[in-house]
Parts: C-alpha cells; structure tokens; sequence
C-alpha cells in the first residue's frame, strides 16, 4: 500500500481502522481466475471512528446517510486484474468520498439587485420590438 490517504489536510485514514475483504472478480477470466481474490472490498466504520473530527463526523453520516450500513461506509473495486491495484484504488475511493462528503458546505449565494441600466435598456428594447410589430399591422394603409 502506499501510505497514509489523506482525507483533507492533516486528517487522514487509519490503516487500523479499515477492513480489507477479497473475493473472486465477476467477468471473464482466464487460467488465473478460479485461483485469485482480486475483487477487493473496503469497509470503514464511519460512525465509531476516532480519526476524523467530530463535526466532519455528522456531517459525513449526515450525508451518506443513504450508503451506511450500520454506521459503516463500504467501497468495492475490481477492474484491475491484480489484487494490489484494487486494494489501491478503493483506499483512494474511500478517501476522496469521504473528503467529499466532509467539505463544508457552500457559502449561501447573496442576492443582489439588478442595475438600473441594464433593466432600462431591456425596457427600452421591448418597447422598439413592440413598436416594429405594431407597425406590421395592415391598419391605417387603407
């Protein structure tokens, strides 16, 4: 494995704390696929965990509220054919979902008001097209 995965700066994932599961990858194989685990499937119990902060906590359960199981985040990979690459690339997943759902929320937009200018000048122009129009009328040529 390549180290530690950063969650959002200083914060990141403990290797104690993840459970590792491998199982046979669906699709097909060749020789080597009866023999090798290389589905890798990654769990982090998101709900006892002492490693993140306490506000990023909730608003992580918060948010993936709907993907828990018990309080514990699950993430599969199998696209590689080597068991280590899946390993990689679903502590990668893991992180980056869970930095995802513990960003702070956006600033709320404030509302500001139109200017002056540009709703006259919008005025202005559907008063010309109006005129256009009305001279398109037969009445008065006759």
């Amino acid at each position: 494995m390549s180290g530690p995965y950063v969650i959002r700066g200083s914060v990141s994932l403990p290797e104690a704390e993840l459970m590792w599961r491998f199982s046979r990858s669906s699709g097909p194989g060749g020789q080597h696929v009866n023999t090798s685990d290389s589905q890798v499937e990654l769990r982090f119990d998101l709900a006892n965990t002492d490693a993140l902060p306490e506000v990023w906590k909730q608003r992580a359960l918060e948010r993936l509220a709907s993907r828990l199981v018990d309080g514990v985040v699950s993430v599969r990979a199998s696209e590689h054919r080597s068991q280590w690459r899946n390993r990689e690339m679903a502590a990668t997943r893991l992180a980056s979902l869970l930095a995802e759902a513990t960003a702070p929320p956006p600033k709320p937009r404030r509302a500001t008001k139109i200017p002056r200018g540009i709703n006259e000048r919008r005025l202005r122009n559907k008063k010309q097209r109006s005129e256009t129009k009305r001279g398109r009328s037969g009445q008065g040529w006759g």
